[in-house]
């Protein structure tokens, strides 16, 4: 499918307004992130197919990785948050998008003040990042925008990711998945395919595809149900769901397969721009500053052996086990589905 793939974003797409659905549609960006994305060029904006916000905080400074980059949208709104002394790398394999994307560099080198560019933009496959001479722990954090569902080999691709990630760091992404495994004939479809819906994975698949890849815990950030509005694709589908769902795993060797409780907590001291007052690390850990925040093992490793360590103080170790946390259990983690009410652990 990659070479359909290609055709579909070089030279079928034109703009964002060329798609036939909404899956991969952008959501409304924060407060704090809209002045960045102001000073975006238009062409770089017009050309954009995300499906969620692949904007993680605590960025200063960090070397980052976008897994099919295009037009070079998120490459430079991140730009913009890791400063001149970060530096950040989009791979993409569709010769169009990037000739966009390259074309706009000294004029964000320009908007953000930098006396030189801190992005490059590198044409290849994201399943192949080795024969990208992109070398192993050389990565503090990898994102992606709907880009994984439209790869033949997703294994491949979350290998690479844990690959070229350094100890502590996490791949923050957002895609579009499916309540159901779909028939061939639908995988297989070039528009579906295309639209990020036939190649969208059975949640259940993700995770089990995500834990194998060594992310033993995967974190649901946010997650809204996708409307199909096109009546045609949207029949053809019925009565599978689809949903955009934005997902943080850790490399952090270790991490148990379920919230084990330790009598952990964390307080957050603040310091994080965009999140003063509230830090949210989950759709379940949505920590006030200056509280004791009760945690699970893994969230605390999580926190302590990444670049949030420095904005946490930490309560309590690993010397006593008091079982799990409730309500931790494999239903399916989307919300708003119009059906029962789903839960993540924790």
């Amino acid at each position: 499918m990659q070479n359909e793939v290609k055709d579909y974003y070089g030279k079928q797409l034109q703009t964002s307004s060329d798609l036939q659905t909404d899956a991969c549609c952008d959501v409304a960006p924060p407060e704090w992130l809209k002045p960045i994305l102001a000073k975006l060029h238009p062409e770089v904006v017009s050309r954009y197919y995300g499906c969620g916000l692949v904007a993680p905080t605590a960025l200063r400074g960090m070397r980052i990785l976008d897994l099919g980059s295009g037009s070079g949208r998120d490459v430079y709104a991140l730009s913009a948050l890791v400063g001149e002394s970060g530096h950040v790398v989009g791979v993409d394999m569709t010769p169009e998008q990037l000739a966009v994307a390259r074309a706009h560099q000294d004029y964000h080198r320009d908007q953000f003040g930098y006396a030189q560019s801190n992005v490059t933009f590198l044409e290849g496959y994201i399943e192949k990042l080795d024969e990208l001479g992109l070398a192993d722990n050389s990565f503090d954090i990898v994102i992606s925008n709907c880009v994984i569902n439209l790869s033949p080999d997703k294994d491949a691709v979350l290998r690479e990711v844990y690959r070229v990630l350094k100890p502590g760091g996490e791949f923050y992404f957002s895609d579009v998945y499916c309540d159901r495994r779909l028939a061939d004939a639908l995988r297989t479809d070039p528009v579906l395919y295309g639209e990020c819906l036939g190649g969208a994975l059975y949640w259940n698949d993700f995770l089990s595809l995500a834990k194998r890849s060594g992310f033993a815990d995967p974190r649901l950030v946010e997650d809204r149900p996708l409307g199909i509005n096109n009546p045609d694709i949207s029949q053809k589908l019925a009565p599978a769901q689809f949903f955009s769902a934005t997902y943080r795993l850790f490399k952090i060797d270790g991490l148990e397969p379920a919230c084990e409780d330790y009598g952990q907590a964390v307080i957050y001291r603040g310091g994080v721009d965009g999140s003063e007052q509230v830090f949210v690390l989950d759709g379940h850990h949505k920590i006030e500053k200056g509280r004791v925040f009760p945690v699970c093992g893994n969230t605390w490793r999580m926190l302590a052996e990444s670049r949030f360590a420095p904005y946490f103080e930490f309560i309590g170790n690993f010397d006593v086990h008091y079982g799990i946390f409730p309500d931790c259990g494999d239903l399916m983690p989307f919300a708003n589905t119009g059906d029962d009410e789903f839960g993540a652990c924790c």
